[in-house]
């Protein structure tokens, strides 16, 4: 399909993005499908890339990696997707590689990385970058909001959506929750080493902390502390059963001790690198350090805000004496 379509932007200003014209991706790859974007949603990594100067007028940063949409177009060596298939775009793409290993984690393609991998010369995984993550920017690259993406490996990458006679546009739509922040949050959850009974602190109440918290809630928490300074987020976190935290009050892990003097159980990290202070002044391991100092002896930490800036002050040993497991990372959302 030849042409032009609409695609957002960011071309070298910070807080400030445009609508463009780009070319419509085409196929490239046998392994390729093109999809119609129905819906598609802002990541808090693209906030990161908003707040600084990317992009440029000769090289646009187009946004965003979490997506829903249908098939028009498919490779000839696609075999499990079909025109017309309504499909889940997540996070992440596979990336080409085959592994037998069982535990072997690869970083997922869509947040760096050319997007032109071939079986014969797979893709390689997130780049070594300082912040903000930057994004490829190929207009034929994987990136939303558009009105096209080219998604390689479709047969690995995409997940097919139901559609029956109850489908409408709300449920539908409903599936784009899967595609980033739900399973990222669950997957928070989990890496924190959480069990039924748990009491656990979320910090950050934006879409992944909330869901962090209401995936807890599902999962049978016994109490669940969300912390953030933005009230009508914290009354979102109050709404589903969480105990609210504001940090701008007073020390959050204060406040929280107040309550479990042994610590919560279990953290999640869920802000990333543009944490701040109460005094607005950015502090990118604030959040790490208070969930430290907040989870019990043998507890553990699950980090899924973004987090690529290198060296942190961060007190390792009391995450020694406290015998605490932190795991993080991109969320391999399949």
């Amino acid at each position: 399909m030849a042409g032009l379509m609409r695609a957002v932007a960011q071309l070298g200003q910070a807080h400030n993005v445009s609508v463009i014209d780009v070319p419509i991706p085409t196929i490239l790859n046998a392994t390729d499908v093109i999809v119609k974007i129905n819906a598609t949603a802002i990541c808090g990594s693209d906030l990161h890339t908003y707040h600084v100067a990317s992009g440029s007028e000769d090289t646009p940063l187009l946004y965003g990696h979490e997506a829903v949409g249908y098939i028009t177009e498919t490779g000839d060596a696609v075999q499990f997707l079909n025109v017309g298939d309504y499909v889940i775009i997540p996070d992440n793409l596979d990336n080409g590689h085959y592994t037998v290993e069982p535990d072997h984690y690869t970083v997922p393609i869509g947040f760096g990385g050319v997007q032109d991998g071939t079986p014969e010369a797979p893709l390689p995984g997130l780049q070594s970058k300082k912040a903000p993550l930057q994004q490829p920017s190929s207009p034929a690259d994987y990136h939303f909001p558009a009105e096209y993406a080219r998604i390689p490996f479709a047969d690995n990458s995409l997940i097919t959506i139901p559609i029956n006679s109850t489908t409408n546009e709300t449920t539908l739509f409903n599936y784009l929750f899967i595609t980033d922040i739900f399973s990222t949050a669950w997957s928070g959850v989990t890496w924190s080493g959480f069990q039924p009974g748990d009491s656990i602190a979320v910090f950050g109440a934006g879409p992944v902390g909330l869901l962090a918290a209401y995936s807890a809630i599902l999962r049978g928490a016994s109490r669940v502390y969300i912390v953030d300074d933005v009230q009508q987020r914290l009354d979102l976190g109050a709404s589903i059963g969480a105990i609210p935290i504001n940090f701008n009050t007073s020390d959050p892990v204060r406040q929280i001790l107040a309550h479990e003097p042994m610590g919560v159980r279990r953290g999640v990290e869920a802000v990333g690198y543009e944490a701040r202070l109460p005094n607005g002044t950015m502090d990118e391991s604030i959040t790490l350090r208070q969930l430290v100092n907040v989870t019990a002896n043998q507890g553990g930490i699950g980090v899924v805000g973004l987090h690529n800036n290198g060296t942190y002050n961060f007190d390792i040993g009391t995450v020694f004496n406290k015998a605490l497991t932190i795991q993080g990372g991109i969320v391999p959302m399949r």
